[in-house]
């Protein structure tokens, strides 16, 4: 279990390592953006939206929602920032928590929303602006987490080109390769990829159904065990990279 707890988010990459974190974060992606829908009637994990809603809004007049849209762009701008920084500072110092660093501050995030999102429904003046700024940093952090770490093959907060690439390769698949000119080149599906990304799209979606469920039953709680996912992913990569740090300030003190 520590092995693949390791595999999964340490500084040793492999392509079904990438796949199972990516599958991993979509399903959580899904979840949060689901039941933060529940919690502040406003997706959080895609731009696209929040974009066109400040626009209608400044033309509408609606100061108030203007500015909360405004927020959530610079939260989640913030979040992917953030990611790029602490990936980048892991990287050239060679840590083994490249990619767990952003995963345990996600899950701190989440624990935060978690346990304070009820007490603090109350003011919703307050409570709305905040968790639209919360759930978008996350969002942030989450996406280009696994941006980097794939290559920009994989996303997971958003499906808006994940379905766009399932359709790009449903055409290849169904596209009708008869033709008279020998040496024209095939028309040919990357079944694999399509897998993936059917994958992802899937995971996503059950996500939501899930992390809606658990709002609606369970309430703030119910990010809970998304959060201990989490955790559990990233902090044994960073228990080694403080091991390491504790050996390293032990000899210097025998010096």
């Amino acid at each position: 279990m520590s092995n693949y707890a390791r595999t999964i988010a340490g500084r040793k990459r492999s392509e079904a390592a990438d796949l199972q974190l990516g599958f991993t974060l979509a399903f959580i992606a899904g979840a949060i953006n689901a039941g933060g829908f529940l919690a502040v009637q406003q997706y959080t994990s895609h731009m696209t939206g929040i974009v066109s809603s400040v626009a209608d809004n400044i033309v509408l007049g609606n100061q108030d929602l203007v500015l909360s849209g405004i927020g959530g762009l610079i939260s989640f701008l913030l979040g992917a920032s953030s990611s790029s920084i602490m990936v980048n500072y892991a990287k050239r110092h060679k840590m083994h928590s490249q990619y767990a660093l952003p995963l345990l501050c996600e899950s701190l995030l989440l624990l935060c929303f978690g346990f304070l999102g009820a007490r603090l429904a109350n003011y919703d003046a307050l409570f709305v602006p905040l968790t639209v700024m919360l759930l978008c940093f996350i969002m942030g952090l989450q996406n280009a987490m696994i941006t980097k770490l794939s290559h920009s093959v994989i996303r997971t907060t958003h499906i808006t080109g994940i379905i766009t690439d399932i359709g790009i390769e449903l055409g290849k698949l169904f596209y009708w390769n008869a033709s008279k000119t020998i040496n024209l080149p095939k028309v040919l599906a990357n079944r694999k990829h399509l897998k993936v990304l059917s994958l992802l799209a899937s995971l996503f979606f059950l996500g939501g159904v899930i992390g809606a469920c658990g709002f609606k039953y369970i309430g703030y709680l119910s990010t809970l065990p998304l959060a201990l996912t989490l955790f559990a992913m990233g902090i044994l990569p960073a228990i080694d990279d403080l091991l390491v740090f504790m050996r390293l300030r032990v000899r210097k003190k025998r010096r």
